[in-house]
């Protein structure tokens, strides 16, 4: 009996051993000395997505000679495509892969993707003849096209790797509690954003100038020269990085919750909420931050938790197919929470999906001098002054708005994600309504001079005309984009994170094949005469009608959204007192006091983190 006690008590001070060995090691990786290598990685890879993607409009149609719908909808249905395949590249993180492995396989494969376009653009047997006139043009052989789907294909499944997890990886590097970000003077998400939007601002004046001017060799070479420098950058970082361990598929814990409770659904819910199963160790790697509280919203899930006599195994451990504990509950109750939120972006990012075409070759048909006759402002280059209105809206967000905000609301954020999401929304109706208003005037420069039946005509009207609704697009960006991305993180599941942001880019991935569906519908359907979106001479066409269009579903969205955020509410979450993490510092104190170095460095194996 004296030794089973002298067990019981071995093997309870080996766990708080390895739990404190655990957060002496977190203490020890990550911080801010990781940022230069995970943002060096980042930056990089938007530098060569922007580089390569801003453009795309143009090669498709001046070098592979596509009618321009068949182009814009080629684009958008591979923008899509790389924006769903984080999905798949979050599960493979959260289950068993981790995220450190999964930007690195990502990575390569996009540099893949990026080598065999460039060649392509190099080697003139990938390319149809060229066209200046732009009239009865040889459009690309199906071969030629084969080698451009596959380039995207490979960037898109490789963006699948990346995208989700860096923003997610970089943040474990941080303390992420509401405590602590309270305290600090900066967002990690409005910084994270600020950088990104520094990267793109520098492919968008370089490398489209380099692409317009010099060539497209180049101008595709550099984009994979900095997606090779970004791969070194992250891999020369590995050792400090804090790398937890993933928690298992979160698909499968999702299943589970509600096998339980079908299972369950004839069991009254008791009065007692209190005897609903627990289990802190077993939930013990998906909630390092905390565990969720019990909350009353989708009552029947609390069913799974109710405790019957098949739901153990012999081994007296639980089935985790017929009984759940109150956190896996409650992960999947924020789930169902959060999705009416996030669908909501789905139709901004369909609003906004004209500004990599349509506005593009509204901007090649009107006058791009600057200064000089011999110089012209690079059509792509316009996304530049929404990425400078995003940049110092950021900062002035940061340093002005959210001070001043705090005032009246006392939010050490200024005010909450859902209220910055919709500003947001508000702001981007505003910009699709300047575009339109835009288009007739150009129109109407165009029919005073004679021009609209001739595509290929300088229009006397500065292409600056265009500036307004690219600033403020950047200027929704500041609060939508930004405050999606954080409210996405901030009330998933810990362990289900990485998830979290592949939803983020999702929603990119919904917005752009429903951007694809709209063009296609209104082309099909506004007739041959006045057709709204023409395949070849856009001064003949509506595009002010469509904006209006787009203008009025981006009304009853915003009103869908109202709705949906004032019946969301946050989730709970256990904080830790003052006590527990005086106990946490007392543990610290006994191991470093610990001289059986073998025990200490046994107990490291253990650990969730791996380096």
């Amino acid at each position: 009996m004296e030794m089973g006690n002298n067990n019981n008590a071995e093997d309870k001070f080996e766990k708080e051993n390895e739990i404190i060995t655990k957060d002496v090691k977190r203490k020890k990786l990550g911080g801010i000395r990781t940022m230069p290598f995970i943002l060096a990685n980042e930056i990089c890879d938007r530098f060569a997505s922007a580089g390569f993607h801003a453009n795309m409009i143009t090669y498709l149609t001046q070098v592979l000679n596509l009618p321009l719908v068949k182009a814009s909808n080629t684009l958008t249905n591979f923008s899509g495509t790389s924006s769903l395949s984080p999905i798949i590249g979050a599960l493979i993180a959260d289950s068993f892969a981790g995220r450190f492995w999964t930007i690195t396989v990502g990575s390569i494969i996009y540099q893949l993707g990026l080598v065999s376009i460039t060649i392509s653009a190099i080697l003139p047997s990938f390319r149809p003849p060229p066209c200046p006139t732009q009239i009865n043009c040889v459009p690309a052989t199906n071969s030629q096209l084969w080698v451009l789907y596959i380039s995207l294909l490979l960037t898109s499944i490789g963006s699948g790797g990346i995208r989700p997890c860096v923003v997610t990886f970089a943040a474990d590097q941080f303390d992420m509690s509401k405590t602590t970000v309270g305290n600090r003077k900066w967002n990690f998400f409005n910084w994270y954003y600020f950088s990104m939007g520094m990267a793109t601002l520098l492919a968008l004046t370089v490398v489209v100038y380099v692409q317009d001017n010099v060539g497209w060799g180049w101008g595709l070479g550099i984009p994979t020269i900095g997606m090779a420098i970004s791969v070194v950058a992250f891999i020369a970082g590995s050792c400090w990085y804090l790398k937890l361990k993933p928690g298992g598929s979160p698909l499968t814990r999702v299943a589970q919750v509600i096998a339980s409770a079908v299972k369950k659904r004839k069991e009254p819910i008791p009065n007692d909420l209190k005897i609903l199963y627990e289990n802190k160790e077993l939930d013990t790697d998906i909630s390092v931050n905390g565990r969720l509280l019990h909350t009353n919203q989708f009552k029947w899930l609390d069913k799974a938790a109710i405790v019957t006599q098949d739901n153990f195994t012999k081994s007296n451990q639980p089935n985790l197919w017929r009984l759940a504990t109150v956190h896996r509950i409650e992960e999947v109750k924020s789930i169902i929470r959060i999705l009416p939120i996030w669908s909501a972006g789905i139709l901004l990012v369909t609003s906004s999906s004209h500004l990599s075409s349509f506005t593009i070759q509204q901007a090649r048909s009107m006058d791009r001098h600057i200064f000089t006759k011999s110089f012209e402002f690079p059509p792509a280059s316009l996304s530049i002054f929404s990425i400078l209105t995003m940049l110092s809206g950021l900062v002035l967000y940061e340093r002005l708005f959210v001070p001043f905000a705090r005032r009246f609301t006392g939010n050490p954020s200024g005010i909450t994600t859902l209220q910055r999401m919709g500003l947001g929304f508000a702001i981007n109706i505003l910009a699709t309504l300047v575009s339109a208003l835009v288009e007739i005037k150009r129109k109407q420069v165009a029919a005073n001079h004679d021009l609209l039946d001739d595509p290929k005509a300088m229009i006397p009207i500065s292409v600056f005309w265009l500036v307004p609704q690219y600033c403020i697009h950047g200027l929704a960006e500041v609060f939508m984009n930004v405050g999606h991305l954080e409210f996405l993180y901030d009330q998933s599941p810990e362990s289900m994170r990485t998830s979290a942001a592949a939803l983020y880019h999702i929603t990119t991935s919904i917005g752009s094949y429903l951007g694809t569906f709209l063009v296609t519908i209104v082309h099909d359907h506004t007739g041959k005469e006045g057709n709204w979106l023409p395949d070849r001479n856009l001064n003949r066409g509506r595009l002010d009608c469509y904006y209006w269009l787009v203008s009025g579903i981006q009304v009853i969205n915003l009103v869908y959204y109202v709705i949906c955020a004032w019946f969301y509410n946050y989730k709970p979450l256990e904080v830790k007192d003052e006590e527990d993490y005086e106990d946490e510092l007392a543990k610290e104190k006994i191991l470093n006091g610990n001289n059986n170095i073998g025990e200490v460095e046994l107990l490291l194996g253990k650990s969730d983190i791996t380096v």
